[in-house]
């Protein structure tokens, strides 16, 4: 079950002779060496020795002990101010070789290593995961997740680290889009990081007031057609246009990419990568381009005039700098690592809830189907969604049972009311622009 538990009152013995390692997995999140530090601190005080993992599980899988480093205090003291990771990171997956793995517990055995705290997303979780099972109790291992998606199944909707910051500077950059967007009199298609949850743009988006924002979760599941996508944008610059401003924002999840109909996508890339988890690389596919080129086009026909202009967001946010919350955030998941570590906990992750360490051990995290870390969605039934969908410029119900108002956004599309309603019609029964509080 998960455990909430205190590792105050309890005695720490000095671990002498021991040793705990930490290694860095995945791509980048403010914080990272925030944990590092604050892991590396208790550790010692604690007496044990610390090693240092450079790129995360790459070296440990060829069999090399070669890329470590004693820390100490004074190496780690400053650090936590500083936005990526000192032991840098990478996203070699050992567990699609038993080999691999052999060689991880091999070197780990002969540094002689005790404990390991990995950091990084749902793959280093799993591999992490996999290591318990092999190491057995040779190994204790515990998991600080990190990642800026905020997609891992943290109970009580408790963040992971690093979302705060990303959120908190993609909101920035895209109010400054807004702000140009409005000068400039154009529209803006920014797409964000989010491999498989919308949490990330739509904090960005409802953050900085975007026009709209579009997440792969509100499909439900559905294999998304790109001409829905144009659609929902189409209709967004219309309904703008009506309203007397020619200009907006509409932030997009990357995550969209994963659930496009392939067929659709194969229409508009040629080759399409995996990195070495088996995910899709995103950055690879010109989500925004694409929709940009499409609606543009679409516009042009109707004889409406509209700059569009196309936006990533994503590589600026892992490295930067952590804010307040994910300083203090990361310190406290450090400290709570090394102290369920040496109270003989191991194969968990390490969580906070209500400032408190809550444990959550790995075999209730994963999916049953795919053997893998669950992913956290953003939940289309909360009242936060709703609250957000409210404060998005859509297509909406009430544009379409109005028939005067129906008619002005048909005038403003070039075509008759039976034509805008044939078209966009569908995105009025979307069930997610229903709002009913608290149900």
């Amino acid at each position: 079950m998960l455990e909430e538990q205190s590792f105050f009152g309890t005695s720490q013995s000095r671990q002498s002779h021991k040793a705990i390692a930490i290694l860095v997995g995945g791509g980048p999140a403010p914080g990272i060496n925030g944990v590092i530090r604050s892991a590396t601190i208790e550790a010692i005080n604690s007496g044990l020795k610390v090693i240092g993992v450079y790129d995360g599980y790459s070296w440990l899988a060829k069999g090399s002990s070669a890329h470590v480093e004693r820390l100490t205090i004074d190496h780690v003291s400053r650090i936590h101010y500083r936005g990526g990771s000192v032991l840098r990171t990478s996203r070699v997956n050992p567990t699609k070789s038993p080999e691999s793995m052999r060689q991880v517990v091999r070197v780990l055995t002969e540094l002689e290593v005790d404990y390991l705290i990995s950091i990084g997303g749902d793959d280093t979780a799993y591999t992490a995961s996999q290591l318990v099972r092999m190491a057995g109790d040779q190994i204790q291992v515990a998991h600080v997740p990190k990642t800026i998606d905020n997609d891992l199944p943290l109970p009580g909707q408790m963040l992971t680290f690093g979302y705060q910051t990303a959120r908190e500077v993609g909101a920035q950059v895209t109010q400054n889009i807004m702000e140009d967007a409005f000068t400039t009199n154009r529209w803006y298609f920014v797409v964000t990081m989010g491999r498989k949850a919308g949490h990330l743009a739509l904090g960005i988006g409802n953050s900085a007031g975007a026009t709209l924002t579009i997440i792969g979760e509100e499909f439900r599941g559905q294999p998304i057609r790109i001409t829905h996508l144009c659609d929902i944008l189409e209709g967004a610059i219309i309904k703008r246009r009506l309203l007397g401003r020619d200009y907006g924002v509409a932030v997009l999840s990357e995550g969209i990419i994963e659930s496009i109909d392939q067929h659709d996508l194969s229409n508009y890339v040629d080759k399409v990568e995996y990195d070495a988890h088996g995910n899709l690389r995103y950055a690879e596919i010109a989500l925004a381009e694409i929709v940009k080129d499409e609606v543009r086009k679409r516009l042009k026909a109707r004889g409406i005039d509209v700059t569009i202009v196309n936006k990533n967001i994503g590589y600026e946010l892992r490295c930067q700098r952590p804010n307040a919350f994910d300083l203090e955030y990361t310190q406290n998941l450090g400290f709570t690592a090394v102290r369920f570590l040496l109270s003989g906990g191991s194969g968990a992750m390490i969580a906070l809830r209500d400032g408190s360490p809550f444990i959550i051990p790995f075999d209730q995290i994963m999916d049953p189907e795919t053997g893998k870390i669950k992913t956290r969605l953003v939940n289309l039934d909360s009242d936060y969604y709703r609250m957000c969908s409210e404060f998005m410029i859509r297509l909406e119900p009430s544009d379409f049972k109005d028939q005067k108002r129906l008619s002005r956004l048909a005038r403003v599309a070039g075509c008759t009311p039976e034509e805008f309603r044939a078209q966009f019609g569908y995105l009025a029964d979307d069930e997610r622009r229903s709002l009913s509080f608290g149900g």
